[in-house]
């Protein structure tokens, strides 16, 4: 099936593969940057807060677990005006998965671990109110002495506000924590309130990116996410999570009409027939759905005319397969 979009990019810069600023970059007295790691459980709104962070969605979200599967960085820079100011460098991860040993929840965990070595800064997010086994399992991953600021997300949810104060105080024992923020990342004062307590503790030194930039991601890697975004949402909890999405076409060419387009080329990957039935719907339905809602959200991120066209296939065992999930692009 096929579907037509448009889509708003934006450059990649980022410091090289040895940790060195990219040159083009010039130092400002009174800069910050620093990296921010936001870890969790699954399904506990890390990405809903990153997209809250930066300002513009860059990370996917659904109310299925394991959404997130690759490290995503989101960028915010807010200057003071004089050359000076904060960029902050958020890094979002996968949620620490303890309940499957698949080869694919082995390969989360290892990027959630990988996230957390040398930032600056830890946000543990955290339903407030709420402490889980699952949440103690990513909690025991935080290194001592590495700034973590407690996130007592989705406080909106809360309606005995009294009982968070005795809460905290148990949460204070379970970790030496730098702060506390309950907070709701659909607030905006609240993510406003988030970014001004982290400021204060990332380093002093030339920002990382250009003022512009969100995210250090691709279009073509963030065209693969919104398709996988919406067979989420639109198949919602009849889907394993074993279902991928790879892109197998990206061409940018001129357009008369449009300034720009794009043609993608995505395979959805299903471990069962059943699953490829699923994703189909009757007279193809649920995909065609699928196709014109990834087209919409991606006409809004990418600002170019985009041709889409989706295949689901059958790979059995994908997801427990370590040379397939290489080739399937996971660490």
């Amino acid at each position: 099936m096929t579907e037509t979009t448009n889509s708003t990019a934006e450059g990649e810069q980022s410091p090289d593969a040895e940790g060195q600023i990219d040159s083009s970059v010039t130092p400002d007295a009174g800069q910050r940057c620093g990296l921010i790691a936001i870890v969790g459980k699954p399904n506990v709104g890390k990405s809903t807060l990153l997209n809250a962070l930066v300002g513009q969605k860059i990370s996917i979200t659904s109310r299925k677990a394991q959404t997130t599967r690759h490290r995503i960085t989101g960028i915010r820079t807010l200057p003071n005006g004089t050359g000076g100011g904060t960029q902050f460098v958020f890094v979002d991860t996968p949620g620490f998965q303890t309940v499957h040993s698949k080869a694919l929840n082995k390969s989360l965990n290892k990027t959630v671990v990988g996230a957390i070595d040398g930032v600056d800064l830890v946000l543990f997010v955290v339903e407030a109110g709420s402490f889980t086994l699952a949440d103690a399992k990513v909690l025991a991953l935080l290194q001592e002495g590495t700034p973590t600021l407690l996130v007592a997300n989705k406080l909106d949810t809360v309606h005995r506000r009294a009982e968070i104060a005795p809460w905290l105080k148990d949460m204070q024992k379970r970790h030496a924590f730098t702060e506390f923020v309950p907070m709701s990342a659909k607030a905006p004062k609240d993510v406003a309130r988030l970014l001004t307590i982290c400021e204060r503790h990332l380093p002093e030194q030339a920002w990382w990116y250009s003022e512009d930039e969100l995210t250090d991601k691709s279009e073509k890697f963030l065209a693969g996410e919104v398709v996988r975004e919406k067979l989420f949402r639109l198949t919602g909890d009849e889907l394993p999570y074993t279902s991928t999405v790879i892109l197998d076409k990206f061409d940018e060419e001129k357009s008369k009409a449009h300034g720009r387009m794009v043609r993608i080329a995505a395979t959805i990957v299903v471990e069962r027939d059943g699953h490829k039935a699923m994703i189909i719907g009757e007279k193809g339905e649920r995909l065609k759905r699928i196709g014109t809602e990834a087209r919409q959200e991606l006409e809004k991120l990418m600002d170019c005319k985009v041709f889409l066209e989706l295949w689901v296939k059958v790979r059995s065992g994908w997801a427990d397969d370590e040379a397939r999930l290489r080739s399937f692009g996971y660490e």
